[in-house]
């Protein structure tokens, strides 16, 4: 694709317009009794808006498989087709869907269950709070690292 500034523009657009949706998903949360007894519901919504504009959406403004394969490769967590369609599966409960929407994307941050991709954004966001370069499983070994 060429960087033209058009593209970049209907980018830009596309990205606010997106962010505005997202919003309006976060007012919807703030205001649901479910999350009445959440602390700081709004800073967290906050931060998970912008932790999943990071993924690459599609034209919905959802998660798809590719994003979701891009966004783990990005933290150095390649995963195999089979594992990523599990990893969807368990945040949008089991449905057969190919995408992730923000609203399953917020019931899985806020939600009680501990799916992996949770495990993994949550691990990265406290990496990255204390500057941590080893994110993931510490490296494998190889020949050179033998004494």
């Amino acid at each position: 694709m060429e960087g033209s500034a058009q593209g970049g523009k209907a980018f830009g657009l596309l990205k606010s317009h997106q962010e505005e949706k997202l919003n309006s998903i976060n007012e919807a949360f703030l205001t649901d009794p479910q999350y009445a007894e959440e602390e700081d519901l709004a800073s967290k919504l906050e931060m998970f808006k912008q932790k999943y504009m990071e993924f690459d959406l599609n034209d919905k403004g959802e998660i798809d498989i590719m994003g979701l394969k891009r966004m783990l490769e990005k933290l150095g967590l390649a995963k195999t087709h089979l594992e990523l369609k599990k990893m969807m599966a368990e945040v949008v409960g089991g449905a057969s869907k190919d995408t992730i929407s923000y609203h399953d994307f917020l019931n899985m941050m806020l939600g009680k269950r501990n799916a992996i991709l949770k495990l993994i954004l949550m691990f990265e966001g406290m990496g990255k709070e204390q500057e941590q370069k080893e994110v993931g499983p510490p490296r494998r070994k190889t020949f050179s690292d033998l004494p």
